[in-house]
This record gives structure tokens, sequence and C-alpha cells, in this order.
């Protein structure tokens, strides 16, 4: 499927892609209202949710540059020393900010 490179192509696309996002998201909700969650969809959750985590961070870390990782390695060594997220992530940051601009 191809669309115009028009005004009502460019509409088109994002009706569709909002559409699809609308979809998934309340899915995910509606299967999850009439699921119940006992420990084994609970420990399903909780692993889905860290290989996600590191699909996304493990391109950045083998095709990033030496800021990213530099910033992954703040952000975690943070994460670990309190155990909240908002500081490893500001960490990680300003770790690959000061990195850019040094």
């Amino acid at each position: 499927m191809s669309l115009p490179t028009t005004l009502a192509g460019t509409l088109a696309a994002l009706v569709i892609m909002a559409l699809v996002t609308y979809l998934t998201r309340s899915g995910g909700v509606f299967i999850m209202s009439r699921l119940p969650i006992g420990p084994r969809v609970e420990r399903f959750i909780n692993a889905m949710a860290g290989s996600v985590l590191v699909a996304v961070i493990t391109p950045m870390a083998v095709q990033g540059d030496w800021g990213a990782r530099l910033a992954l390695v703040a952000t975690l060594v943070v994460m670990l020393a309190t155990r909240r997220p908002l500081p490893a992530i500001l960490a990680g940051i300003l770790t690959a900010a000061l990195w850019r601009l040094w």
C-alpha cells in the first residue's frame, strides 16, 4: 500500500497511525480488564517490561556513540545506587549532554 505525497495522503497516514495506536492501547486495556491477574500473569508482565527496555537500550549501546554509552553507564550506576528512576534518567541526560558539549 502506498499513499500519495499530498496533503490528503499525509492526513490519511496520520489517521491510520492514530487508529492503529488507539486500537493497540485500548485493546490491551480491554484484554487485561478481562484477564485475572494472578502471579503467573504478573510475572509475565514484569518480564515483558524488562525485555522491552533491553530491546530499546541494546541498539543504543551497540551502535551509539561514546556519549550514549556513557549515559547508559551513568543511568545504571545512579539507578543501582538510589533505586529511583528520575535521578537516574537525569544523570544519563546530563552525561550525554556534557559529553557532546565537550
